[in-house]
């Protein structure tokens, strides 16, 4: 191939590691699967940022810019990547870093985000009237900007047979979703052999089923996102066999049934049943990739009492039955 592709990645204090590593990761381990089979180098990887050399990541891990964003020349670039990270706010604010964003996207051919590297691409005004998502934990703040179609439950927005900008700019879910995403890029590039060869050198799923509502409800956020829930929610998840409806959820946080619906609205975007509801599910799943109980068992432990219920909320949220949960990402397991 002579036509090498750069695919670059920008990178700003405390940026999430995981959002560049894994995206970049996939485009070389493609490079390695293409030197095994005697062919050359697809992709020159490619890290830009305010200027170059060490930029820290909200882990605390350093990565080495090769290159100041400013100085770039967008028409070398084939994809270009948003990170998301706690420091995605203040970039959100960076006013040359939007400008110079505005004025690259029409030379490059790919322009996409990772996890709440859309924030800062929404800022940009360069996705509106676009289907766009982000990390789960960031959907209510994307959704602040009335121009943009946000779906909270899919793991990324690229669409190489759309007839519309979904080819051009897209976005991804919550950090590994960027890893989804950049094996969409290489099947694009490559072919679906190549995806898949990289698939399973990375041990990673071609296409994971379903979105990413089911992916970190189990996590509590963090108590400084929800300070009036912080308690209640770190609780949660360890009583989920107990009685978790509202009047009893607002009985523990000392707060009105009334009350406690406002604030789960304010702080989370969901009311508590539904919030209830997937953690329950996130539990069930986690027992039944570790082939830890049976369906049933899995039904009563997580609170849904009855196996049906179970298996309506699986439908509900993952469009897939606990059983066929079970033997596509665990081991077998009994029915009793």
């Amino acid at each position: 191939m002579d036509d090498i592709k750069c695919i670059a990645a920008l990178i700003y204090p405390d940026f999430m590691s995981l959002d560049v590593v894994g995206p970049l990761q996939v485009f070389a381990s493609a490079n390695v699967e293409r030197n095994r089979q005697g062919l050359s180098d697809a992709y020159r990887l490619l890290m830009l940022s305010e200027a170059p050399g060490a930029v820290r990541s909200s882990s605390g891990m350093r990565m080495v810019a090769d290159a100041a964003w400013r100085e770039c020349d967008p028409g070398t670039l084939d994809t270009l990547l948003i990170p998301g990270g706690i420091g995605e706010t203040r970039q959100c604010e960076n006013l040359p870093l939007l400008d110079w964003l505005r004025s690259a996207e029409p030379h490059v051919r790919r322009l996409g985000s990772v996890c709440s590297g859309a924030l800062i691409l929404a800022r940009t005004g360069l996705l509106d009237g676009q289907r766009v998502t982000t990390h789960w934990a960031d959907v209510e703040t994307l959704r602040q900007h009335d121009r943009l179609r946000v779906d909270s439950d899919c793991l990324h927005t690229y669409d190489p047979t759309a007839g519309n900008r979904n080819n051009h700019m897209f976005t991804s879910a919550g950090v590994t979703a960027g890893i989804d995403l950049a094996l969409a890029l290489v099947e694009a590039d490559l072919g679906r052999s190549m995806a898949l060869a990289v698939a399973r050198r990375l041990v990673l799923f071609l296409r994971r089923p379903g979105g990413q509502a089911q992916f970190s409800a189990l996590l509590a956020p963090e108590p400084s996102r929800t300070p009036r829930l912080a308690d209640l929610l770190e609780w949660i998840p360890a009583h989920l066999g107990s009685d978790l409806s509202l009047e009893a959820l607002a009985s523990k946080a000392n707060m009105a049934p009334r009350t406690l619906s406002r604030v789960f609205a304010s702080e989370l975007g969901i009311g508590p049943a539904r919030y209830v509801e997937r953690i329950r599910l996130e539990a069930a799943r986690a027992l039944l990739q570790d082939a830890q109980a049976s369906i049933s068992t899995v039904a009563r432990l997580t609170g849904f009492g009855h196996p049906e219920n179970l298996r309506r909320v699986f439908q509900k949220h993952l469009s897939i039955s606990p059983q066929e949960y079970a033997e596509r990402f665990g081991q077998e397991i009994s029915h009793a």
